[in-house]
């Protein structure tokens, strides 16, 4: 990387320092020169990692007009990526902060609406949020957090459950507009950048599917919980900006709230699969302790409709208190 930074960017007196590092075999690096805004350096291993779809899709929210970093050198061979740098104001522990929440909120649901509403023409070309990958998705819930971390055994009772449930969250998710969805657009990944604000981050996953998916991933987020009625209110906040830019937002606030609670039931149940693959698979332990959120999001969104009674029931009281039980006694 020094190497790559010193002969091909041309760059002589610099600091060089840990950025942050994600979920993936991702890593970032900030590039920091005296009289010059920072920069970052993106290091994805070639053998690990494809960089062609941020290439693309980085390219696409240029395009749509939103705050994305701006791809300035490539080293194909290494897999570097130069970056604009969107600062190191984190959306996650700003919301913290006194009355901030409702303005930060507002942008970022300003920023969704606009990817959705100017990104039409783009997410034609991108992958499908389709039923295989919708059942894959979910099918890391049973294989990686009931079966791997918990060795929790389902009954054939309990297996039905899980399985008709699945079938009516898949058909949930199809049944909306389909949209340019980032596909983790959440707290960690946008960042407070005044004037710009905010700016968005990993979104090399995006894809065409349902509408009510990042709004989710935002209000729902897997690190930090706000009572219900605050989020049906940013949610029908989020419905209202939508219809106001012409898009499809559902006949009714009833239908768009059902949406937007069966699809969280659905990332809920990936994200439980993904926290516990993150830590058997590749040694990523930080993300246990975000599981209990994440199924409680899961079972109070099953909680508001009759229909979904069975599988928060499951969750409630068989999955959640096994988690939970492992956690405080640190049993791997």
């Amino acid at each position: 990387m020094h190497h790559w930074i010193r002969s091909e960017l041309g760059f002589a007196d610099y600091g060089l320092a840990p950025a942050s590092a994600d979920a993936s075999f991702r890593r970032y690096f900030r590039v920091t020169r005296a009289g010059a805004p920072p920069l970052i350096v993106m290091d994805a291993p070639p053998e690990k990692e494809d960089v062609g779809p941020y290439l693309r899709i980085a390219a696409m929210l240029l395009d749509i007009g939103v705050n994305a970093p701006r791809v300035l050198g490539r080293s194909e061979h290494d897999g570097f990526l130069l970056l604009t740098d969107l600062g190191t104001r984190m959306y996650l522990p700003e919301l913290m902060g006194p009355g901030q929440a409702d303005a930060l909120y507002a942008d970022a649901l300003a920023a969704l609406v606009q990817i959705q509403a100017r990104g039409a023409a783009h997410a034609t070309q991108l992958p499908p949020y389709d039923a295989k990958l919708l059942r894959f998705e979910m099918s890391l819930f049973p294989d990686w957090l009931l079966q791997r971390h918990l060795a929790l055994q389902l009954d054939t009772r309990e297996s039905s459950v899980l399985a008709t449930a699945m079938d009516a969250l898949v058909a949930n998710a199809l049944e909306q507009p389909q949209v340019f969805v980032h596909r983790d657009y959440h707290s960690r990944n946008l960042m407070v950048c005044p004037g710009a604000n905010p700016g968005i981050l990993d979104f090399q996953d995006a894809v065409r599917g349902g509408l009510t998916y990042d709004l989710v991933s935002l209000l729902r987020d897997s690190y930090v919980a706000w009572p219900q009625p605050r989020v049906a209110g940013w949610a029908l906040d989020f419905r209202r900006r939508a219809q106001a830019a012409g898009l499809d937002a559902g006949r009714d606030d009833a239908q768009f709230l059902r949406w937007f609670d069966l699809m969280g039931v659905q990332r809920h149940l990936k994200v439980g699969g993904i926290f516990a693959r993150l830590y058997h698979r590749d040694g990523k332990a930080g993300y246990l302790a975000d599981i209990p959120r994440t199924l409680q999001y899961a079972v109070d969104s099953c909680a508001r409709h009759a229909d979904f009674a069975g599988l928060g029931t499951l969750i409630a009281t068989r999955v959640l208190p096994a988690v939970v039980a492992k956690l405080e006694g640190n049993v791997t």
